[in-house]
């Protein structure tokens, strides 16, 4: 596991966590006073700097590793560091690559994602009821959001283990990918995703997030009051001046996150 990296903005980072690998898209300066625990000094830290646990996307395959209560354990510090993050709107897209096992906490740091993504081959499920404990990183509650309710019971009462192909038919996964030689077709998936994303305006994309984070949890009438008001945050942007003038001049706009 490596140390605080620093990459250049509009580069790609990746968490290794078991059998998923977390990928985030860097879209420059995203929010101004953004720190992370464990993260380079300075007065602003932006999403192209990451805590201990990141590194480069061009790094090897996720190393394998066992269900284990110690690994367990790690998992779940992780999947709570990434939730009090969320808290804060980390701002930027995050994407959980399945190629392995993602068990327990490893389901859990998955589910914390904006999207997921498994080769057909892996398997994940929430089995803690087989130990006689429940999920305690955010499973019970993540999972009936992403899936429904009653299927979120079945699956989680059951400790049921499902593999790419299920997972992606009910709704668990956004894209299920047949396995490659190298074992690492789901995050090759997830570094495409992480590359449309990035061109894209990186305060549209901080309060796009927010909205839409914010907004599941309220009525439909709050919900629109939410993306009101995230709207008018990108009015007064250079960078939304700098979309209409790169669209007029038919050319890619160079977007500062300002």
């Amino acid at each position: 596991m490596a140390a605080a990296v620093a990459a250049a903005p509009g580069a790609l980072g990746s968490l290794h966590a078991g059998g998923a690998r977390l990928v985030a898209a860097c879209s420059a300066w995203l929010c101004p006073g953004l720190r992370l625990p464990g993260s380079l000094a300075g007065r602003r830290a932006g999403p192209a700097i990451w805590a201990q646990g990141w590194v480069p996307a061009a790094g090897g395959p996720a190393p394998k590793r066992g269900y284990s209560s110690e690994m367990k354990t790690e998992d779940e510090l992780r999947v709570r560091h990434l939730e009090e993050e969320n808290r804060a709107n980390l701002p930027v897209p995050t994407i959980a690559a399945i190629d392995g096992l993602a068990l327990g906490g490893g389901l859990e740091l998955a589910l914390a994602c904006d999207i997921r993504v498994a080769a057909s081959s892996a398997k994940m499920g929430l089995v803690e009821t087989k130990l006689a404990i429940i999920p305690g990183g955010g499973g019970t509650q993540r999972l009936p959001r992403a899936i429904g309710m009653s299927l979120a019971k079945e699956l989680i009462f059951s400790a049921r283990v499902l593999d790419g192909k299920e997972a992606k038919a009910v709704g668990l996964i956004s894209h299920v990918l047949e396995q490659n030689q190298e074992g690492d077709a789901a995050y090759r998936k997830a570094l495409d995703l992480a590359r449309e994303f990035l061109p894209q305006g990186p305060v549209a994309m901080r309060v796009a997030k927010l909205a839409i984070n914010q907004g599941m949890e309220v009525d439909l009438v709050t919900g629109l009051a939410i993306e009101e008001a995230c709207y008018a945050q990108t009015i007064p942007t250079k960078d939304r001046l700098e979309g209409l003038l790169a669209f007029k001049e038919k050319r890619p706009p160079r977007y500062k996150g300002e």
